[in-house]
């Protein structure tokens, strides 16, 4: 039986690395692909989707109103910022028994960061480094604030910059949410507390695509990946204990943080709510002229 290549890209992250464990090892049944897991940085990962490089690859939902015509959105694989479902409209999060108290309970997203506190009204007005122009962090952080002045770093950079006072504040994404504090830094924002105020819906920060060129593989493949998410969920020990290696020196406690944050029911599965919140990201960033329309969005 031919087998056919299937470039995976996602971020060298312990989330990511947790959902693909099962693949990546071989404990997932592949069917007749071969995927080659490369990995990237997010702005990586987006600005490669423009080109439509990867066959499969992780990126912002925030990007995808600029490869929307070459990809479609995997039901699987969604980064979320919320633990649990949560109903629509009902501003009410379900907290799983494998959520860490030490986490945010509820809706939580990426932190605007600085070294005092200080008002939006003022952030506004500031430097502010971020991990790429097509994050969805910096379309919502767009929403909050409008046009900023921006740097953009690789994320993991961008604490040390605020620091050291190359920026005044930092939009931080990944494991750099968990860790902040330590480099005495001060939470200004959690743009996922205010996208939950704003539209009762968790934010969506990640997705998986296909590209539409695959055909009748997209299905398969669909199923491979949710497979392989499933397997980690039910063998969560062994798969922390791989991602652990993707986690720049995580202690054991902190990268299960980490990974109970990003991965959950909303990374086997959308659901209804999920969608309606990738429909309702995509909406307002078109309507306040930030990305193009996204008119019809395909979930697989």
């Amino acid at each position: 039986m031919s087998v056919q290549r299937i470039r995976l890209g996602h971020s060298p992250d312990p989330d990511d690395a947790f959902m693909f464990y099962g693949l990546a090892t071989g404990m997932v049944d592949s069917g007749p692909f071969v995927f080659e897991h490369i990995l990237r940085d997010i702005q990586t990962l987006n600005d490669w989707a423009m080109q439509g490089k990867l066959e499969v690859t992780a990126i912002s939902v925030h990007a995808y109103a600029y490869v929307q015509a070459q990809y479609a959105i995997l039901n699987s694989g969604a980064s979320m910022g919320a633990t649990g479902l949560v109903p629509y409209g009902s501003g009410v999060s379900s907290v799983p028994s494998n959520f860490c108290s030490a986490n945010p309970a509820g809706p939580h997203g990426p932190l605007l960061v600085a070294c005092k506190a200080m008002p939006l009204s003022e952030v506004a007005h500031k430097t502010i480094a971020i991990p790429g122009t097509l994050t969805s962090a910096f379309l919502v952080l767009q929403l909050v604030l409008g046009d900023v002045d921006y740097l953009v770093m690789k994320f993991d950079e961008i604490p040390e910059a605020v620091v050291e006072g190359k920026v005044d504040a930092g939009l931080i994404i990944h494991e750099s949410q968990l860790t902040f504090h330590r480099q005495g830094l001060l939470s200004l924002l959690d743009l996922g507390h205010w996208w939950h105020e704003q539209t009762s819906l968790p934010m969506p920060l990640g997705c998986n695509v296909i590209r539409r060129d695959l055909g009748p593989a997209v299905q398969q493949i669909s199923k491979i990946i949710k497979a392989s998410i499933e397997y980690s969920l039910s063998h969560r020990q062994e798969a922390m204990e791989y991602a652990r290696q993707f986690g720049q020196e995580l202690d054991s406690t902190t990268a299960n943080q980490f990974i109970g944050m990003y991965v959950n029911d909303w990374t086997l599965d959308f659901s209804p709510v999920g969608r309606q919140a990738v429909v309702e990201l995509l909406a307002r960033g078109h309507q306040a002229g930030i990305i193009p329309l996204v008119e019809k969005i395909e979930f697989i």
